[in-house]
């Protein structure tokens, strides 16, 4: 069974997707989750884009161990030596270059002839191999690059000592015929091509990115790259889960497999989308909520007689499991711990002891807690943002003939409390009028929506918040059963934010002088 290497960009290409914006704390959080997965080789990110992103990928290359840790890499000097600074730590660092070479970027985004391109690759290749034995060499469009070019590319980064050497649909434009007829053209005419490994990064604006990804594994590629829930720019990447199910459901017509944990598939998932707040569909395929769901009456009577009569896999495949076991206000310590081991956790006992006591204090609200509610209450616990603000009551009146009024009273940095009450045009508009007022910050609502992350009429509910303030923006996640509370709580935990960043900038900017 040949293995397919997985390149896992969440952290680079996911965190591109409109409305992301994550921070260090998150990235590294993600990032040791990536690990617990199994991913063979990870791009933090984009070193030379900000010296926070810098600083993050730095972060994340002394936090993994058993990893390829990557830094992405224009055909610029400047920029490997950002990727140098930021790997600084790493146990086994690579360097991720990257020039386009379609006709239609050189002759409107780089402005290059042909030789003019190949000599600036070749020139940042021989550069990045002083500072790097590991080196990945990308094709920026190579789906719509002539195909003589395209190898000649190719055979130049082979030469060069390029390890890795990746084939991207960067717009999404190929259908899987196409985009696998690639792959065996190369293998076909580029001489050495046994030396380097042949990578597929596809881009999912026509719906086909898994299709092709799986089509160029059909035709020699060697590793596949692509994020988690599949997220990125536009229509997003290949979804690595899809890819790595494909492969592990149809093994047998694919002949290869990834070395995936695929018992993490679901954890990783979950992870994903609350740190970015990008929600997965319902009928998202692998990790959607009704991926293994079944409502039709014909097929609920096949899956009682037979359950591969309608699942292919079984949801303890990707990590999900059917408990018994169900908590309320009268389980213990013991019986929580049982529940959070079942749910794949190991918490420290002052983690453990945080944990029931929030625990607690949802069960005197709720008549049952579910393993949607306890996970939601585990990964809040991710967040780690100074509290600069913090709440301590907020009360709303609203009436359909009434204009609402939200009171508000916020914890600042002075022992005193501060009380803020304001209108708004409805209940939550009250709220942040008055958290505005209160806090005397001057910011803009960016994004805000909703999602319950249990079932029922008293179903936690998230609130997703995007605040901007000047050019600098952040999200905001909060947590209740209350969604006006909850409510209350993103707006808050934005703006503590976002004031961190600020400051940090501050920092930054006095330093440059």
């Amino acid at each position: 069974m040949r293995k397919i290497y997985v390149f896992d960009t969440t952290l680079r290409d996911g965190e591109q997707s409109p409305g992301v914006n994550l921070n260090t704390r998150e990235k590294v959080e993600i990032a040791y989750q990536l690990e617990k997965l199994g991913i063979d080789r990870m791009e933090a990110g984009f070193p030379a884009a900000s010296p926070g992103d810098l600083a993050a990928v730095n972060a994340v290359a002394r936090a993994v161990k058993n990893v390829t840790l990557i830094g992405l890499s224009r055909s610029r000097e400047s920029d490997i030596d950002a990727v140098r600074e930021a790997l600084k730590g790493a146990q086994d660092p690579c360097i991720h270059l990257f020039l386009a070479t379609s006709p239609i970027h050189r002759q409107h985004k780089l402005r290059m002839e042909k030789a003019e391109v190949l000599e600036t690759a070749q020139a940042a290749i021989r550069y990045a191999k002083k500072y790097f034995s590991k080196l990945e060499f990308s094709l920026e469009d190579a789906g719509r690059t002539e195909r003589d070019f395209m190898a000649e590319m190719v055979a130049m980064a082979i030469r060069e000592g390029a390890n890795v050497v990746n084939i991207p649909d960067t717009v999404g434009y190929l259908n899987p015929a196409e985009y696998g007829a690639i792959f065996k053209f190369l293998k076909d005419t580029v001489p050495d091509i046994e030396k380097v490994q042949l990578s597929a990064h596809c881009h999912n604006d026509l719906g086909m990115a898994t299709a092709n990804t799986l089509a160029a594994i059909q035709n020699g590629a060697d590793q596949i790259e692509g994020t988690i829930n599949g997220i990125g720019e536009r229509a997003g990447n290949t979804a690595i889960e899809e890819v790595a199910m494909a492969l592990e459901t149809r093994s047998e017509f694919f002949g290869a497999k990834t070395s995936l944990v695929l018992s993490e598939i679901s954890r990783t998932s979950r992870l994903v989308s609350k740190l970015t707040g990008m929600v997965v569909p319902g009928n998202k395929a692998i990790v959607g909520a009704n991926a293994f769901a079944h409502e039709s009456g014909i097929h609920q009577d096949g899956m009682l007689k037979e359950k591969t009569t309608y699942e292919i896999m079984t949801p303890e495949t990707i990590g999900l499991k059917e408990s018994k076991l169900v908590l309320g206000k009268h389980s213990g310590r013991h019986a929580f711990r049982d529940k959070l081991s079942d749910l794949g956790y190991e918490l420290a006992e002052d983690e453990l002891n945080v944990a029931f006591a929030k625990f607690k204090d949802l069960a005197d609200k709720k008549k049952e807690v579910s393993d949607e509610d306890i996970l939601a209450l585990l990964e809040a616990r991710l967040i780690d943002t100074p509290e600069i603000f913090s709440l301590q009551t907020i009360y709303v009146t609203y009436g359909n003939e009434a204009t609402p009024t939200a009171k508000v009273i916020i914890q600042g940095q002075e022992p005193q409390p501060i009380v803020a009450v304001a209108e708004g045009n409805g209940s939550v508009d009250a709220i942040y009028n008055a958290i505005d007022q209160a806090t005397g910050e001057e910011v803009t609502l960016g994004d805000y929506s909703i999602k319950a992350v249990s079932r029922g009429k008293d179903a936690q509910g998230e609130v997703h918040v995007v605040l901007s303030q000047g050019g600098v923006a952040a999200q905001g996640r909060g947590l209740s059963t209350d969604i006006l509370e909850a409510s209350a709580r993103a707006y808050l935990d934005a703006l503590n934010k976002l004031l961190e960043k600020r400051k940090s900038f501050a920092q930054h900017d006095h330093a440059s002088l």
